[in-house]
């Protein structure tokens, strides 16, 4: 059973820094197309960054220059660095793995963060 675990989530004021990680375990990933979403209240999920098998990468427009997204494929682990954050990057970022036709077939449990003015 394959599982994703993230951390690294917390309180951080504008301006701040964060990074985020995903664990996963049960299976090697390093072949899966891999990304981070994040839902704030009342918002719908979205995409925030991807990280493909060969470490091509997307990002949202609204992250781009700020985050950054890497993979550890030894350590199983998926990062996303953040900077420069913003109130509004206040969300739950959950870590998403192995692309398919249907959407993603693996999610953690998500990590919180909040950012202050």
């Amino acid at each position: 059973q394959v599982q994703l675990v993230e951390s690294g989530g917390g309180s951080v004021q504008a301006g701040g820094s964060l990074r985020l990680s995903c664990v996963a375990s049960g299976a090697t990933l390093s072949r899966c197309y891999m990304g981070w979403f994040r839902q704030a209240p009342g918002k719908d999920r979205e995409a925030v960054a991807a990280v493909d098998s060969n470490g091509g990468t997307a990002y949202a427009d609204s992250v781009k220059g700020r985050f950054t997204i890497s993979r550890e494929n030894a350590k199983n682990t998926l990062n996303l660095q953040m900077n420069s954050l913003r109130p509004e990057d206040t969300a739950m970022y959950d870590c998403a793995a192995c692309r398919a036709r249907g959407g993603y077939t693996y999610w953690g449990q998500g990590t919180q963060v909040t950012v202050s003015s």
